[in-house]
């Protein structure tokens, strides 16, 4: 074992002094170098390190043998996943929705499609098609797009790169169509009427 008292204290840490009351008695301590399981004061995170692996690290010390026994129970009873922790549900894959207000139903009952772009707040939104035009066109002339141009506006949202929709101070966010669903822009007094799965039951 390292004798603590050749080496600076701080240099010295408890021997994994979240483990308690087995670490209590004075004296056992090691390097901070050869203990890569404990995390110092200037570390972020605790990496991640097998049980037994730990053993090893503890028996190149000349542990008691008594002791280290303990001391791996104790870290294999920290390891189990604590029975009061619920599983995570799998994260929800989102899709973009577009939903208009068509209080006086003008808008055609087919279903169709659109994109969502970002352009600056002070200008005006009927500028945008034009943001869209002048991407196509820089597009077009360069040395791809001259090879695959954009001949159509699917084709520039989905194909041109996002630095020619910067320039004319465009952002697309949905490069791909995504739906369109339209509201007269009231809400129901009636239940909700939903089928049995229905994520709204």
């Amino acid at each position: 074992m390292h004798d603590s008292a050749a080496l600076p204290a701080h240099d010295l840490i408890p021997l994994v002094d979240h483990v308690k009351p087995l670490i209590a008695s004075p004296g056992l301590y090691i390097p901070v170098h050869s203990c890569p399981f404990v995390v110092t004061k200037d570390e972020k995170t605790m990496p991640k390190i097998d049980v037994n692996k730990v053993a090893e690290i503890l028996k190149k010390n000349q542990l008691d043998p008594a002791l280290l026994r303990r001391v791996i129970e104790e870290m294999n009873i920290a390891v189990q996943p604590d029975p009061g922790e619920e599983e995570k549900p799998p994260p929800v894959k989102k899709q973009f929705v577009i939903v208009v207000s068509d209080p006086e139903g003008k808008l055609p009952e087919d279903d169709f499609v659109g994109w969502v772009l970002q352009i600056p707040e002070d200008d005006s939104p009927a500028t945008t098609m034009e943001r869209v035009y002048r991407a196509a066109y820089d597009f077009n002339a360069s040395k791809k797009g001259r090879l695959l141009p954009a001949t159509t506006v699917g084709d520039t949202m989905e194909n041109v790169p996002a630095k020619h929709f910067k320039e004319v101070n465009a952002w697309v966010k949905t490069k791909t169509p995504v739906l369109v669903v339209k509201t007269n822009n009231e809400i129901p007094t009636d239940d909700l009427q939903t089928e049995p799965g229905d994520p709204l039951s």
